[in-house]
């Protein structure tokens, strides 16, 4: 993805990992006993969802998004079910989804074009 695409896509990156996130945190709600519920993780899930089905039907994606999309998505779920389970030892260990969550940061960032070295300008 070039600069510019990067600077277009995101908003739908950011709605990615924010459904990613609203959405495991409405099943958590939902079916988790250690998790007291609340409607606002349903509503802020359906907000998302909203908010990326619009972004997606204004404007076509360009190549290499829906990947990069995707794996925001992932950091999202991945990284809540880390924080779920920090909050509340008795639900397991975090190792794994904090180690899935930061490979799919580091590829989305190589993706995007953040771990690039810095072109030096000559003077």
């Amino acid at each position: 993805m070039d600069k510019q695409q990067l600077k277009a896509e995101r908003k739908t990156l950011i709605l990615s990992g924010l459904t990613g996130l609203c959405g495991y945190g409405t099943l958590a709600v939902l079916f988790s006993s250690y998790v007291t519920f609340s409607i606002f993780p349903v509503l802020a899930f359906a907000m998302a969802l909203y908010c990326l089905y619009q972004e997606y039907m204004r404007k076509p994606m360009a190549e290499g998004v829906p990947a990069v999309a995707s794996a925001c998505f992932f950091v999202g779920v991945f990284g809540y079910a880390a924080l779920l389970r920090a909050e509340y030892p008795d639900m397991g260990s975090n190792f794994i989804p904090l180690m899935i969550t930061l490979a799919l940061l580091f590829w989305v960032s190589y993706k995007m074009g953040i771990m690039d070295k810095k072109e030096k300008k000559a003077a």
